[in-house]
C-alpha cells in the first residue's frame, strides 16, 4: 500500500456523516469521552483517500473533535476553527490572543477550549459567538534549569517539548481544565463561574479524565491527582519518578484514561502506570527504558494501547496485569494518542506518518503520509527507514533544539490524535493542515 494517496470523495458520502454516534446528548471531547477511552463508533477508515484538506495559518497540535457534522480544531495561528465535515469548508473561526493547542470539548451547543493567552473560552456551537471566557493566572510552559542537559546548565529555560495545553473535560454541567498557572479549575459550564480550583506544584497541561465523580489529572510536579469532582477536595495522589539533574525524565505531560477500576497513564519518567481507581495504589507499571510516554492510552475491553516517544513503539498490553500482547515499531517519536474504530487503532508520529494497526494481531493495515512528509521525509531517513535526528539537532543549546524542532515540524508531523466518524478520520498536522481521510 502506498504511503500517500491523493483522491477525492463524493460529497454524498461525507454528507451522510451526521450526529455524534451513541447518546446525542453526551459531551464530546479529547479521547471522545470524559474517561478518555479513545473509542469511536465508526467503521475503520482504510486511509486510502483524502476527502479534503483545510489549511490553517499555523501549526496544529490540537486533536480535532467531531460533533453534529462539524469538525472543531485549534491552531497556533490563535484560532479555533469549525469546519464542515461534508466538504471541508469553514463554518466559522474564533480568534484568541494565543495558540490554541488544546482539544475542544462540545456539550449543550457550546464549544469549550483553552488558549495560551491564559483564558478558557466557551463559544456557541452554531455561530462561534463567545458565550463566556475565564481568565486563569496565565499560561507558561514547564521550565527548569539546564533542561534535557542543554547549555548553559544553570539557566532556567522552557521545555520545547511541552507542546500541548490542557483540554477541557465536561461532566455533569462542569468544565474541568488544567493550566500553566499550576491550578486545576472547575467552571460552571453555563456561566464560566469558578466552582473550585486546586493548586498543584507545577504546570498542568494534562487533560482531566472524569469518572464516577472523581477527576484524575497529572501535573509536571510528577504527581497524578484524584480530586472530588464536586468539591475539588484531594482524594489521593500518586508520585511518579523524579529527575533533578537535567529534568529530562520528570513530569506527567499526557492524560489518564479510566476503565476496569484502574487509572492508566504514562509519564516522562519512562514508565506506564496502572493505579487502583479508589485508592491510588499501584497495581502494575511497565518500564519503557528511558522513553517518555506522553500519549493518553486507549482502552478496548481487556487491552490497553499506547505509544512511546524515543522507544518508537506502539504497545498493546493486558489491562489487568500489564503483560505484553504485542508491540509495533515506527520511524519517529510519537506523542499521538491512539484512536480506535472497529478493530483498528490509529496514531501518528512526528515524521508525518499515520498508522492503522489491527488491535487483535498487531499488523499494520493502513498507512498515510501528510503532504509535507510525502515531499520531504525521504532525505531524512536512515538505513532502517527511521527519522535521522542528527539531521536536525546541532549544538546542545535550547536555540539549536528549537531550530531543529521547527525543521521537524516542517515535515508535517502528527502530534495530536484523530477523531473518527462515519468511516472518515480527521487529523491535524504541524504543516497546519486538517485532513479528512477515508
Amino acid at each position: 500500500m502506498k504511503w500517500f494517496t491523493r483522491g477525492a470523495l463524493a460529497f454524498s458520502a461525507l454528507a451522510a456523516i451526521g450526529a455524534t454516534a451513541g447518546d446525542p446528548a453526551a459531551p464530546t471531547m479529547f479521547g471522545e469521552d470524559a474517561a478518555h477511552l479513545g473509542l469511536y463508533d465508526s467503521p475503520a477508515p482504510a486511509l486510502t483517500t483524502v476527502a479534503w484538506r483545510f489549511q490553517t495559518k499555523g501549526r496544529i497540535f490540537s486533536s480535532p473533535t467531531f460533533r453534529d457534522g462539524v469538525v472543531y480544531v485549534g491552531s497556533t495561528d490563535h484560532r479555533l476553527y469549525a469546519v464542515r465535515a461534508s466538504d471541508g469548508t469553514q463554518k466559522w473561526a474564533f480568534a484568541t490572543k494565543g495558540a490554541v493547542n488544546s482539544t475542544p470539548a462540545v456539550s449543550d451547543e457550546t464549544v469549550f477550549f483553552s488558549s495560551s493567552d491564559g483564558r478558557v473560552y466557551a463559544v456557541d456551537e452554531s455561530s462561534g459567538a463567545k458565550r463566556w471566557e475565564f481568565r486563569t493566572q496565565g499560561e507558561r510552559r514547564f521550565s527548569a534549569p539546564g533542561i534535557h542537559g542543554l547549555q548553559p546548565s544553570t539557566e532556567v529555560m522552557p521545555d520545547p517539548f511541552d507542546v500541548f495545553l490542557s483540554s477541557p473535560a465536561v461532566w455533569n454541567g462542569t468544565v474541568y481544565v488544567g493550566s500553566g498557572d499550576r491550578n486545576v479549575y472547575a467552571l460552571d459550564a453555563r456561566s464560566g463561574a469558578l466552582r473550585w480550583k486546586f493548586a498543584t506544584g507545577n504546570v498542568v497541561h494534562a487533560s482531566p479524565a472524569v469518572h464516577d465523580g472523581v477527576v484524575y489529572i497529572g501535573s509536571w510536579d510528577r504527581y497524578l491527582y484524584a480530586l472530588n469532582a464536586r468539591t475539588g477536595a484531594l482524594v489521593w495522589k500518586f508520585a511518579t519518578g523524579d529527575d533533578r539533574e537535567i529534568y529530562n525524565q520528570v513530569g506527567i505531560a499526557g492524560s489518564a484514561a479510566v476503565a476496569n477500576g484502574l487509572v492508566y497513564f504514562g509519564c516522562r519518567d519512562s514508565h506506564f502506570y496502572a493505579l487502583d481507581e479508589r485508592t491510588g495504589a499501584l497495581r502494575w507499571k511497565r518500564d519503557e527504558h528511558g522513553s517518555w510516554v506522553v500519549a493518553t492510552p486507549a482502552i478496548a475491553g481487556d487491552v490497553v494501547y499506547y505509544t512511546t516517544s524515543d522507544e518508537r513503539k506502539f504497545y498493546a498490553v493486558d489491562a489487568t496485569t500489564g503483560a505484553l500482547r504485542f508491540s509495533v515499531g515506527y520511524g519517529a517519536f510519537a506523542f499521538s494518542s491512539p484512536s480506535i474504530a472497529g478493530n483498528v487503532a490509529y496514531y501518528g508520529t512526528f515524521d508525518g506518518r499515520l498508522y492503522g494497526v489491527d488491535t487483535r494481531t498487531g499488523s499494520i493495515v493502513a498507512r498515510f503520509s501528510t503532504d509535507a512528509s510525502a515531499r520531504g521525509l525521504g532525505k531524512h531517513l536512515d538505513a532502517s527507514g527511521n527519522l535521522n535526528l542528527d539531521d536536525f539537532y546541532g549544538d546542545a543549546t535550547l536555540d539549536a533544539t528549537i531550530v531543529g524542532l521547527n525543521s521537524i515540524y516542517g515535515l508535517g508531523g502528527i502530534a495530536g490524535s484523530a477523531a473518527i466518524a462515519g468511516g472518515t478520520l480527521f487529523i491535524g498536522s504541524t504543516e497546519g493542515t486538517l485532513y479528512a481521510i477515508r
